[in-house]
């Protein structure tokens, strides 16, 4: 069962999703906030971008974090064919009996932007790492604190045996931005 904007309303009471816009923002800005059957979350001002070398390799079973700069401003440009990796501004906490998958945002992909963010899983909490790759052969701007994904929540008619809390998984309560992790 997807869950309407009532409900994620009430969720958010409880603490489901901080900050929380209660309207969408759309005046001059990619919208952010409660819709019909999600949420759409915003970027913050915290970004990695990739600093190519080389001899360099991104390797997700070794991560090296100094293949990445960190930056932080209200616009980041990503590069043509190329990504940034950055993070929700909303701080997630999603309930036992709720599965919450994210896509990208359409006015982005007109741009040539992809979004990609893993399944929210019951009981996991933190700031989403967001991957957004630019395939279109210019650069293209992300703006923070605006609009970068909808998150859509599906309620399962009995809770999982097994929760993302239970499995004491590697990004709960992911602060920030999270590199790979093994």
């Amino acid at each position: 069962m997807v869950m309407n904007d009532g409900w994620i309303r009430r969720m958010a009471e409880q603490g489901m999703i901080e900050p929380f816009n209660t309207e969408q923002k759309r005046e001059g800005v990619i919208s952010s906030g409660v819709s019909a059957y999600g949420y759409d979350m915003r970027i913050s001002d915290e970004f990695k971008l990739p600093n190519p070398g080389k001899g360099k390799v991104v390797d997700p079973k070794n991560f090296d974090a100094a293949n990445f700069i960190d930056f932080r401003g209200d616009v980041c440009e990503i590069p043509a064919h190329s990504y940034v990796i950055c993070r929700s501004l909303e701080y997630f906490r999603i309930p036992r009996e709720i599965l919450a998958i994210c896509f990208g945002k359409s006015t982005y992909a007109r741009a040539g932007v992809v979004v990609n963010v893993t399944p929210l899983e019951p009981e996991w909490e933190g700031h989403v790492t967001i991957s957004v790759s630019n395939t279109s052969p210019f650069p293209v701007r992300l703006y923070a604190n605006e609009g970068i994904g909808q998150v859509v929540f599906l309620k399962a008619e009995e809770v999982c045996e097994t929760s993302y809390a239970d499995k004491k998984g590697k990004y709960q309560a992911a602060k920030g931005i999270v590199l790979p992790r093994i």
